[in-house]
């Protein structure tokens, strides 16, 4: 009985010790989930006009900030993939609303460790930055981009537009968009900006 009961104690330490250490590293892991910040894309501004050639163009102003984790990502050879979305709608009291136009444009931000470049590519497009800042402003920066014809739009009518310019995670390698479920550092917080459109027989806002 004795030496059953010196072997316990003496083991008892040993297994606390364990238990103590994984709780650390827990509270650990815990705390560096719960300190990375999320990065954010915000609207600024936005609005519709018509362009000289007879069709309406969006020009749009964003502040983007990736959070740390996204920009050391991105010098490592993580490409970063975003979505530009516009939707033109108009609202009918007896049915669903009507979609007038829209638009979804691509863009891949990603960073070359030779040239130390910034590269920001949409469609066959592409340009170079010094610094991540001159590529986040070009990428947030919409100008009198094609969203509608003439003919689609009526004056005198009333349109709910919407845009938001947002993260494609599922563009992320496989293990960090796992990671992003959890991890505020690999988010990028949005919000998607809406207004109502009257066009005028001249055509502006």
């Amino acid at each position: 009985m004795l030496t059953t009961m010196v072997s316990t104690t003496r083991c008892w330490p040993s297994a606390f010790s364990r238990t103590l250490a994984l709780l650390a590293v827990l509270a650990l892991w815990a705390g560096c989930i719960a300190g990375a910040q999320a990065g954010s894309i915000e609207p600024k501004s936005a609005q519709l006009s018509l362009a000289e050639e007879g069709g309406y163009v969006l020009s749009a102003e964003f502040d983007i900030d990736l959070g740390a984790q996204l920009e050391e990502a991105l010098t490592r050879g993580v490409t970063l993939h975003f979505n530009l979305e516009f939707t033109l709608s108009r609202d009918r009291w007896y049915w669903v609303d009507e979609h007038i136009a829209g638009h979804v444009g691509h863009y891949a931000l990603s960073y070359n460790v030779l040239t130390r470049q910034y590269r920001l590519s949409s469609g066959g497009l592409h340009r170079s930055f010094a610094t991540l800042g001159e590529a986040l402003r070009v990428l947030g920066r919409v100008v009198d981009l094609p969203v509608a014809d003439k003919s689609a739009l009526k004056a005198g009518s009333h349109y709910d537009a919407a845009l938001r310019l947002a993260l494609d995670r599922s563009q992320l390698p496989k293990p960090f968009q796992l990671d992003a479920i959890a991890n505020k550092g690999w988010q990028v917080e949005t919000r998607v900006l809406r207004w109502r459109f009257a066009p005028t027989a001249a055509g502006q806002k």
